[in-house]
């Protein structure tokens, strides 16, 4: 495993790490979400990915069990908080009184007295930002989190963020955007900024939801038990990548994946790993050999002219609109 400062601070994280967004608590039974965890701790994924919205709040809990026992200072366990955790109107967005209450929560339920990075998940409009900040400004004070971070913000909230953060004299050292070989509205303005900052990307869904592994085929229906056939964990966030035209070019790659000495699920991650304002790249898994199949990523360098064949293949499918980049308008 090849480590990378997050941005630019001192903390070193596993260029791969493991997140349990809609596995944990939800789509596999604990047994097999400890067993990946294990996994990925054999295979020195050293950075945990999770959030006090997943799987109703049953996902950091699993997390936090299947973590016990491991040397906490050899680990970087990070989590989130905006979307609801309760049916109250305050148990949800970034005001003083949810992001207090909620950090609380969640080192209870990973069974932790810090995490190492707390993360905003989604921009809170409803929410002075001098507020939000000021709030994790206090949790960095206490020692309850080491380093901030956000979660699909647009460049100007990330620069305005970043600007208080400095006035506060916390680090606000992260994003975490979906990023992919399809998904690439963080470059036009998201990665120009972080770069100037500091701030490094630890990108989510580096796989397309599973649809760059290839296992999708055009004219085919999905493969039975996997994400495109879970109603509950997924199937919503995947179907925009089932049009046939996104599946054929998909299927291109793979004499490029071939000629790599990758699999295509490994291509696909190894190639969001080579914007050097990537700071990890998160994987999640139902299965440990998952972990041990996707890891193998860390390290590879593609040169240029696969890098151009691969733009060549999916260009007509790719998204670049920087709109993208959104958070809800109202609180949900």
């Amino acid at each position: 495993m090849d480590f990378r400062h997050l941005g630019r601070s001192g903390m070193l994280v596993s260029e791969i790490s493991y997140g349990n967004w809609i596995t944990h608590g939800s789509q596999v039974e604990e047994d097999a979400a400890t067993a990946c965890v294990q996994a990925a701790l054999d295979s020195g994924i050293t950075t945990f990915d999770t959030a006090d919205v997943y799987a109703g709040t049953r996902a950091e809990e699993v997390l936090g069990r299947a973590l016990k026992g491991e040397r906490r200072q050899g680990l970087e366990i990070f989590t989130k908080v905006f979307w609801p955790t309760g049916p109250g109107r305050n148990d949800r967005g970034l005001s003083r009184k949810h992001i207090m209450e909620s950090i609380d929560g969640s080192l209870r339920r990973l069974q932790t007295d810090y995490v190492d990075l707390y993360q905003a998940h989604r921009y809170d409009y409803a929410t002075p930002l001098e507020e939000t900040m000021s709030a994790f400004a206090d949790i960095v004070h206490a020692g309850k989190a080491h380093y901030i971070g956000v979660s699909e913000w647009k460049a100007p909230e990330i620069r305005a963020a970043h600007a208080l953060a400095k006035e506060l004299r916390i680090p606000l050292v992260s994003n975490q955007p979906q990023y992919s070989m399809l998904w690439r509205v963080i470059e036009a303005e998201v990665v120009p900024t972080s770069e100037e900052l500091g701030i490094g990307q630890i990108v989510w869904s580096p796989m397309a939801q599973g649809v760059l592994t290839g296992k999708y085929q055009p004219g085919q229906p999905p493969p039975a038990g996997s994400r495109a056939t879970d109603e509950k964990s997924g199937a919503g966030f995947i179907a925009r990548w089932l049009a046939e035209d996104v599946l054929t070019r998909v299927q291109q790659l793979r004499p490029l994946a071939d000629q790599a000495g990758l699999t295509m699920g490994q291509l696909a991650i190894a190639w969001v790993l080579q914007n050097p304002n990537v700071s990890s790249a998160i994987i999640g898994a139902s299965r440990p050999e998952q972990v041990r199949d996707n890891v193998k990523a860390s390290g590879v360098k593609l040169d240029a002219d696969l890098l151009k064949a691969i733009d060549e293949i999916v260009e007509p499918v790719t998204e670049r609109d920087p709109a993208k980049t959104e958070s809800p308008a109202q609180r949900p």
